[in-house]
């Protein structure tokens, strides 16, 4: 994570922390950029490795065609509903597609992890159901800016 946030230094969560609640966190939002330059968000699936998160995209979406012609993306997770209980971050960067789109499940090293923390994650699972429509994006951040305002002295 190369870029630290500038600013909010005492309300940013420490590694570990940011750590726990990516892992804890079920749904994300990915801005995309279009041709025209027009934002595209949706919400996704993910899962965190410690390093990048993964992205589980249908391959015939908007944000699979747009990520093709321009990789680049931010992601926020957040969570909380009083002011007090927000917290989030914001990831960004370029993705890589990871293995074959869409997935059948092909061998592929690199998404054992991933796709066992996906399976265990969201269906109860320890092997990854395929379905034919869903790939992978790898998107290790350039940069991250979280918030913990659970931190803002009362």
């Amino acid at each position: 994570m190369a870029d630290t946030q500038r600013r909010g230094r005492r309300i940013m969560m420490a590694q570990s922390e940011l750590d726990a609640f990516l892992a804890a966190q079920r749904t994300c939002r990915v801005a995309t950029v279009g041709g025209d330059g027009a934002p595209h968000v949706g919400a996704l699936w993910f899962v965190w490795d410690g390093t990048a998160l993964w992205l589980y995209s249908i391959t015939r979406s908007k944000r699979w065609a747009q990520l093709c012609k321009d990789p680049r993306i931010a992601v926020v997770v957040d969570d909380g509903h009083g002011y007090g209980e927000l917290r989030g971050a914001e990831l960004a960067g370029r993705v890589e597609f990871v293995g074959e789109a869409p997935r059948t499940g092909e061998p592929c090293p690199e998404l054992d992890a991933p796709e066992r923390l996906f399976a265990e994650k969201y269906f109860g699972m320890s092997a990854m159901p395929h379905d034919g429509r869903h790939a992978w994006l790898r998107l290790t951040p350039e940069s991250v800016a979280s918030w913990d305002f659970r931190k803002i002295p009362g």
